[in-house]
């Protein structure tokens, strides 16, 4: 534990060091931390011995992907998702079951895996993550309604891939195990207790008797999440939905808490982002990487550059988007964090076919974050162009820079 922590304490401030760098360059964040746990881990140096069966790996994901659905959650309360609809509605109506089936499909028929295994390796795959694709959804000359949509999107395919995996996982781990009715129990306390923890919280907070400070403030939606946690863990409802409805319900119905909490979370969500790749990392070997074969990493290849672009091309047929704006969005559909978390679930479960799908989803990823965290800034960078960005946007944020005396820029 010592190790590791020095491990991750040292890479974390490297990380913070060549920050402004990764900015302007291909240079990336989270490639450098999954570099960085396969070199310290057994399949290089050794410096950081992980199993996947360690109690470190297995809470690590949980406490992570629950902190990650919680703070994608409040992107997304029920205003922006109302107001939003139309483009992430079709990426996410269409886009990610196509995905998931034409991901399923490659995996059955080029990997030989059964069709239970190839639908949990195309729920596991069909989330996306606009972190490795910051400088594309972070870069303002990149028109607005695209990098609202990539945002969108990724904050709710999380939640939406996960009963998927949670199914076709229960399936896999054989039928003398598989409870519908107590997985429908445990997906609908996760949601209940996430509803109604932060919307009791909220209310509360609105009378006339309690009233958080300034300097609190932003640890009421911390609060909430811990309580969620517990609360969770304690009744056995599903901690990953109850965090996505949590993290929903105080974005709808507490805007202020929502707010006050924003940057904080972020940070919170990103150390946990950051500590699961170098996790994840070393448990990645060089025997791993080869022991996939070339169909492997044919079909890691093929779930990157068929699977979603076909998907999202039918998905936004007569949607509106120009050429650029669908190919930009069928390209950045990185393989992200949920999918790690979601592979080191599976490689827990003891499922018969955990190290199969593990590897195949490994290989996945660590193709999809060193070819997207590398190539957005550059995607972006065809965005700079002024005709690019409607003459509106901006104009109140500029108004206001003025009001203040600040320069435009």
């Amino acid at each position: 534990m010592g190790t590791l922590l020095t491990a991750f304490a040292g890479v974390l401030l490297l990380a913070v060091l060549l920050s402004s760098l990764a900015h302007r360059t291909i240079l990336s964040t989270a490639a450098l931390f999954l570099v960085a746990g396969f070199l310290l881990g057994d399949g290089a140096l050794g410096v950081v011995s992980l199993r996947p069966g360690d109690d470190l790996v297995g809470t690590l994901a949980e406490l992570a992907l629950f902190t990650v659905l919680f703070t994608d959650g409040m992107r997304v309360g029920w205003a922006e998702l109302r107001s939003a609809w139309r483009l992430p509605g079709r990426a996410l109506g269409w886009g990610l079951p196509l995905t998931l089936g034409i991901t399923a499909v490659g995996a059955h028929y080029l990997l030989g895996l059964g069709w239970i295994e190839s639908l949990l390796i195309g729920a596991i795959l069909a989330p996306t993550d606009p972190v490795f694709a910051a400088a594309l959804v972070g870069n303002e000359k990149v028109p607005p309604r695209l990098r609202q949509l990539l945002n969108v999107e990724s904050g709710v395919n999380d939640g939406l891939a996960l009963p998927f995996v949670i199914l076709f996982l229960a399936i896999a781990s054989g039928s003398e195990d598989l409870h519908l009715g107590a997985l429908g129990l445990e997906l609908g306390l996760g949601i209940v207790i996430g509803v109604a923890v932060p919307w009791a919280a909220i209310k509360l907070e609105q009378t006339r008797w309690f009233s958080a400070s300034t300097q609190y403030e932003p640890l009421n939606a911390l609060a909430i999440g811990l309580l969620v946690l517990a609360l969770g863990k304690a009744t056995h409802g599903n901690l990953f939905l109850a965090a996505f409805s949590a993290g929903i319900t105080v974005a709808t119905f507490g805007p202020r808490q929502r707010e006050s909490f924003e940057h904080f979370g972020e940070l919170i969500a990103e150390v946990f982002k950051l500590a699961a790749l170098l996790v994840f990392g070393a448990l990645i070997t060089p025997a791993l990487l080869g022991s996939v074969g070339w169909r492997g990493w044919l079909f890691a290849v093929l779930a990157l550059v068929l699977a979603r672009p076909v998907a999202i091309w039918l998905s936004f047929l007569r949607s509106g988007l120009s050429v650029r704006e669908q190919a930009a969005v069928a390209w950045f559909g990185p393989k992200g964090f949920a999918s790690v978390v979601y592979g080191l679930l599976v490689l827990g479960s003891g499922i018969a076919a955990a190290q199969q799908v593990f590897q195949i989803v490994a290989v996945t990823i660590v193709l999809s974050i060193l070819l997207h965290s590398s190539t957005d800034i550059v995607v972006a960078r065809g965005f700079d162009d002024e005709r690019e960005v409607p003459a509106w946007y901006g104009a109140a944020r500029r108004l206001r820079k003025a009001e203040r005396g600040e320069a435009a820029p």
